[in-house]
């Protein structure tokens, strides 16, 4: 973390947030993009008091809420799903048809809220007699429309940048099942780490799913072997198969090999 010269504490309740607030937005005139997690760290409080100074914050106009974290107006880093869609779009696109021969008709399968695992949910369309498991709105939209396909759909609050449930009813309700196969998007990959996410709630879900699965896939592109996730997920002997479109750099490829896990290339 960076070393920056600023004061995160004031004495006294209101002062305190008052305090906070402020020096919150001279970390952001420092380094222009921070997690909720490292604010929290920073300041020495919950994760929820920080959502809630970003919330007003951000009513105020003076920063904008992304994907695990915030950031200065007109600053963001992380887009928002529709984008985070289109996002590699073809690259996610070849990686969920690789995954396809992981799947055989009469699986359940447990599908996280990750874009790569739409495109997978879509690449599902002409498998028939499967039992589909998910806490995302949109991986249930595509799997209402596909015939011979049974849906169960986790609820609790949806969160409007995920378009999707993460909360202790999803878990819980995730945790009745015994899936055949548990697909998991990552926000990042590291050879020391493991696989990591942006958002602490939507990691708390992931790692949830891993003791009831009998095999857990990992679906992402290259990009993500460059990128530096906050919260860690899994290790590599959590995961069974991870599906890229290109070779993972030799310390992510030793690690993976030494884990057991197979790594599948487009």
């Amino acid at each position: 973390m960076d070393n920056l010269d600023i004061p995160v504490r004031a004495p006294g309740g209101r002062a305190n947030q008052s305090a906070r607030l402020t020096t919150l937005l001279d970390l952001l005139e420092q380094r222009d993009r921070w997690s909720i997690g490292e604010l929290a760290e920073r300041f020495d409080v919950s994760e929820e008091t920080i959502r809630r100074d970003v919330r007003q914050l951000e009513q105020a106009g003076r920063v904008q809420k992304i994907h695990g974290g915030v950031c200065l107006p007109g600053g963001v880093l992380e887009p928002p799903y529709r984008q985070r869609l289109r996002d590699q779009a073809e690259a996610k696109q070849r990686i969920a048809e690789r995954a396809l021969a992981l799947v055989q008709p009469g699986m359940t399968l447990l599908l996280d809220s990750g874009t790569t695992t739409l495109w997978f949910a879509r690449a599902l369309g002409h498998v028939r007699d499967l039992t589909v498991i998910t806490n995302s709105v949109e991986v249930a939209a595509q799997v209402l429309g596909h015939p011979g396909q049974r849906l169960y759909m986790a609820g609790g609050m949806v969160d409007p940048d995920y378009h999707a449930s993460f909360g202790s009813e999803a878990i819980d309700y995730c945790r009745q099942f015994a899936p055949d196969l548990t697909v998991l998007s990552m926000g990042a990959v590291d050879p020391a780490r493991g696989f990591l996410d942006f958002d602490a709630g939507e990691a708390a879900f992931k790692r949830s799913l891993l003791a009831q699965a009998r095999r857990v896939a990992v679906l992402c592109d290259a990009t993500k072997f460059d990128q530096s996730g906050f919260v860690q997920v899994a290790q590599f002997g959590d995961v069974d198969d991870l599906v890229t479109d290109q070779a993972p750099p030799e310390e992510i490829a030793a690690a993976a090999a030494a884990a057991g896990t197979v790594i599948h290339l487009v």
